[in-house]
């Protein structure tokens, strides 16, 4: 499968820290995490859009719609799995309701998109084992968390590059 063009709201410092203190946690207890992956682009982030490329009219709209709705406080209201035998380990974000609103503007006017809605989410594991889910759960605990998105940015995995919008 190609690699897709994203479009992808970032924290500040302080949520940054927060999501990378997730990862630290799984990784040292060595289970799966985004340290894995330590790419100097993999940043804590949300995916707006993932497509298989992005032309300017749908990042211009994207700035449009999502530019002036930042910076956005959201709350992570738990943890999620998604996959089948090696699962994503998420913690899912709970997202006012004018950004909701804003992503599925874009959503909707961007085709080829390959998944239905918006589940915003931070990454915070990959290709976890499911046995292992539990002992994730178990060092990440259940607090909540409190992130503020304050950039939009995009990713070109052609360039390997990330770009501020």
């Amino acid at each position: 499968m190609p690699r897709l063009h994203a479009l992808e709201l970032v924290p500040d410092d302080a949520g940054d820290h927060a999501v990378r203190r997730d990862w630290q946690a799984l990784y040292d207890a060595g289970l799966a995490s985004q340290l894995d992956h330590p790419a100097p682009t993999n940043t804590p982030h949300v995916t707006v859009l993932a497509l298989p490329a992005i032309d300017p009219a749908v990042e211009s709209r994207a700035t449009t719609l999502l530019g002036s709705l930042l910076p956005s406080a959201v709350r992570s209201s738990g943890l999620a799995v998604l996959g089948g035998t090696k699962v994503t380990l998420v913690r899912l974000l709970d997202v006012p309701e004018t950004l909701t609103r804003a992503v599925l503007d874009l959503r909707d006017a961007a085709s080829g998109e390959r998944h239905p809605g918006w589940l915003p989410h931070v990454t915070l594991a990959r290709r976890m084992p499911r046995d292992q889910v539990q002992r994730a759960i178990d060092v990440l605990g259940y607090d909540d968390l409190e992130l503020t998105l304050t950039a939009l940015r995009r990713w070109d995995p052609a360039q390997h590059e990330v770009r501020v919008l």
